[in-house]
């Protein structure tokens, strides 16, 4: 039983990018959160796996230095995502100049955009067309350089372009988050977009779910006292939130509410 168990998680964590306790605990109802969360690590150890908040990433669809393809990105935590994104949306003001960050849990966020009268400016291509059936918003979609796997433009045109936009609301969404480091990348182009967007805006919210709490890319794009609210679905170390809340940030944990 103990071999059959662990043959079936080897075989889940090479198909799925991200496999949670809680699926693993309705898969084996018998067995307890200790005895899975001691299978992770075991995966850990042998390098199949990395632990995560939450449940573990197959290093098979993961690297250490790079974000994952947009399209791998979609494939994980998409409940959370979805709750995540349903949450931020009700920060959006009408009449304001949005800015809707390129990534999957803000690809999710569209959806819930009401028809009303916004000015949207994003680098996302696939969310621009999103945002255009809405039917009263303005969407100005970034120029610039297209990623195909990244789907986000980025560039010096992107930058200029972004120059003479103001910003009155930006949704952010990082691959990781870190006392040292903060929020962070792993595509520098996107990364300093990004960071332009961080000082132009008037209120930063950033979309974070648990898959990228303790986690550190190589090109951080915002720090702890820069943002204004935090929407994830799980709780940040205390020593992080104890930095955002020094800085009067405001942490949204979707699942408690």
């Amino acid at each position: 039983m103990y071999n059959e168990r662990r043959e079936q998680i080897r075989m889940l964590l090479a198909e799925k990018p991200f496999v949670s306790i809680k699926e693993l605990e309705t898969m084996f109802p018998n067995v307890s959160g200790m005895t899975i969360r001691r299978d992770i690590e075991y995966f850990e150890q042998a390098g199949d796996a990395i632990k995560v908040r939450g449940g573990a990433r197959s290093t098979k669809f993961i690297t250490t230095s790079k974000d994952d393809a947009i399209t791998t990105r979609m494939q994980e935590n998409v409940a959370s995502k979805d709750l995540i994104a349903r949450r931020a949306a009700e920060f959006l003001e009408t009449g304001r100049s949005i800015f809707i960050d390129s990534g999957s849990t803000l690809q999710r966020m569209v959806p819930y955009v009401p028809n009303e009268r916004f000015t949207f400016t994003t680098p996302n291509p696939m969310a621009a067309l999103e945002l255009c059936k809405v039917g009263l918003p303005i969407v100005n979609i970034v120029g610039g350089k297209l990623d195909r796997d990244y789907q986000t433009v980025t560039g010096m045109h992107a930058m200029r372009f972004l120059s003479d936009v103001n910003i009155d609301i930006a949704f952010l969404s990082p691959s990781g988050l870190s006392l040292k480091s903060g929020f962070t990348g792993g595509n520098y182009s996107e990364c300093e977009l990004k960071r332009v967007v961080v000082e132009k805006a008037r209120l930063v919210v950033l979309l974070l779910d648990s898959s990228k709490i303790d986690k550190s890319l190589p090109y951080t794009f915002c720090h702890l006292d820069q943002v204004h609210i935090i929407i994830t679905d799980a709780p940040l170390p205390a020593d992080i939130t104890e930095q955002i809340h020094r800085h009067g940030g405001r942490i949204i944990d979707v699942t408690k509410e």
